[in-house]
């Protein structure tokens, strides 16, 4: 059969379907798997051996698009409805949770259209998996019913991301040009929460100046190096955490694309970070991890699968995780969550990894 899987989301909920295609691909070598994303994870997608495939733009894009040529808006759509019209798929697996994708999908020809209905968004689907929010179990493990459906056994549950000889090759030589060796224990710091919760990305992040703290714990005590890591908007963070310290990490915030990101957290030997992709990147590469939870549940969306190489750090707050039904509420604890994790419990939690 020949697929179409649309993911409009970010870093993160893209790799939670990585094991999806890799099990559709060892059911039947004869099968075939495109992908429709965002523009900004293509990157993440480009290098899987898995995917026939790759059409990045999502509503979101278009919206953009529109606002800055209302003509280049339309000339994209239209690309993008003939590249997938003309592939002929059999059938389409829907993460939306966005009617409108499925309604482009049925318009096209695609007859086969399977996904998740939330709040009967799910209304242009032929086969559907009823859902009220993701809630309760890892949502890898909601995405996994579609292989039921498909009646595909999954061989294993892990997630895969693939990286590119270019970036690979990038990212090692942003090493020597550091002064990091191939001996160098090198530790990751994402203290960013990526680009998919926009302006409330701040709720989800651990303070800066305790991110600082830490970092000068690690050189004071560990042989390892630091490197900062995440986009250009993310850089006011780790200029916070470099003001701060006496002994400086490496700052690459706001230096590598997203192709590069993947390879370097790939050399590394841990990365501490929020929620937040580059987590869900250190994952699929077998890095370890400590990650701080605050308002999300990292029983839904932390790593996956849980295992002793990732540590997730939480606060003892009854009111977490707040984040449901895809909805933040307002905060009356001003953040505690987050803000009373301390920097020694994360420490310790580093040194087990170490």
């Amino acid at each position: 059969m020949n697929f179409l899987m649309v993911n409009p989301f970010g870093i993160g909920d893209v790799l939670f379907t990585s094991g999806i295609i890799r099990e559709i691909k060892t059911a039947s070598p004869e099968n075939r798997v495109s992908y429709w994303c965002n523009l900004r994870v293509k990157e993440l997608l480009e290098n899987n051996p898995r995917l026939e495939k790759i059409f990045a733009l999502s509503r979101g894009d278009l919206k953009k698009l529109y606002g800055q040529s209302p003509l280049r808006a339309a000339r994209e759509f239209l690309a993008l409805a003939k590249g997938i019209k003309k592939e002929r798929f059999d059938a389409l697996i829907d993460f939306s949770l966005d009617h409108r994708y499925c309604l482009l999908a049925k318009v096209l020809g695609i007859k086969k259209r399977i996904g998740f209905n939330y709040k009967n968004r799910g209304r242009f689907l032929t086969e559907k998996i009823e859902i009220a929010s993701y809630d309760k179990q890892h949502i890898v493990d909601y995405y996994l019913m579609i292989l039921e459906i498909l009646g595909i056994q999954p061989q294993t549950k892990e997630l895969e991301v693939f990286t590119g000889q270019k970036s690979d090759q990038a990212a090692s030589y942003l090493f020597s040009k550091n002064g990091i060796q191939n001996s160098d224990t090198v530790i990751g710091i994402a203290p960013g929460a990526g680009a998919s919760w926009g302006k409330d990305a701040g709720l989800k992040r651990w303070p800066a100046i305790k991110y600082a703290q830490l970092c000068s714990k690690i050189l004071e005590n560990c042989n390892a190096k630091i490197v900062l890591l995440g986009d250009a908007s993310e850089k006011p963070i780790s200029d916070v955490i470099c003001a701060a310290m006496k002994n400086k990490p490496i700052d690459l915030t706001g230096k590598l694309g997203l192709g590069e990101l993947l390879s370097v957290i790939k050399k590394l030997r841990l990365l501490i970070t929020n929620d937040g992709g580059p987590l869900h990147i250190a994952v699929a590469n077998k890095v370890k991890t400590v990650s701080i939870f605050g308002p999300v549940d990292e029983k839904v969306y932390g790593p996956y699968p849980a295992s002793e190489n990732h540590i997730v750090i939480t606060a003892r707050i009854n009111c977490r995780p707040c984040y449901r039904n895809f909805k933040m509420p307002p905060c009356d604890q001003n953040r505690q969550c987050v803000y009373s994790v301390d920097s020694d419990n994360v420490f310790q939690a580093v040194r087990r990894q170490l």
